[in-house]
């Protein structure tokens, strides 16, 4: 039998069996191996926009940190510093306020061109701060530091929020929210009754276009 079968092509064919599908190209499992179960690989989850936002503001206010002369660093960074920024970022700013001595001051709808200059709207410097604040505290810092919730820094906001409502004639309305009838039985959820504070004229930025403006260029402007 030796001699009829040899057993050098069947213990090949043996060897190529016992091997089977699960070896494959460059030693790589098949599907029904461990790896192709795994399947296609997740998709990388977009950021929404106002991380995106939040993201590039922080970038900006970094790159200004920079070129502040001196350069200035983020830890002895303060309200002073904020508000310097948010005074550079003006003449990137969309939006008409007038001077006390335009003939069109006060006029929500002026009926021709001035020449007083475009700033930021406080709506965009408000959301810009908000983004800021969070971003500060999401790098490490605590909200004891923080110079974006700095008082300074509150009270320049509510500064340009008066001068541009003047200027612009928009008055700005606390408006609460509606308050929505509980079921039988629960108890009013709390903080239902806060208000928000908006700009009726609906003229303000949300923040998403001038507040990001083109990277800094320089030394800041007091």
């Amino acid at each position: 039998w030796r001699y009829l079968f040899p057993l050098g092509p069947i213990n090949r064919c043996m060897d190529s069996a016992s091997a089977g599908p699960s070896a494959g190209v460059g030693g790589e499992r098949s599907s029904s191996g461990g790896l192709g179960d795994a399947g296609p690989p997740r998709a990388a989850t977009t950021p929404s926009r106002y991380e995106s936002q939040k993201r590039r503001d922080w970038n900006t206010f970094l790159q200004y940190l920079r070129n502040h002369k001196p350069p200035l660093a983020l830890a002895r960074c303060s309200g002073a510093h904020v508000i310097e920024f948010l005074r550079y970022l003006d003449q990137f700013g969309k939006t008409k306020v007038h001077a006390p001595g335009c003939a069109f001051y006060g006029h929500p709808s002026p009926p021709g061109p001035c020449a007083c200059p475009l700033r930021q709207a406080w709506g965009s410097l408000d959301a810009l701060i908000g983004r800021l604040r969070a971003a500060y505290e999401e790098s490490g810092g605590t909200p004891e530091t923080n110079p974006f919730a700095a008082r300074a820094v509150r009270i320049y906001l509510r500064d340009v929020r008066e001068s541009q409502a003047k200027a612009r004639g928009i008055p700005y309305e606390k408006k609460k929210r509606k308050r929505v009838p509980p079921a039988a039985g629960q108890p009013h959820p709390a903080g239902e009754s806060s208000s928000s504070t908006a700009l009726s004229g609906g003229s303000c930025g949300s923040g998403a276009g001038e507040g990001s403006g083109p990277p800094p260029r320089g030394s800041s402007s007091s």
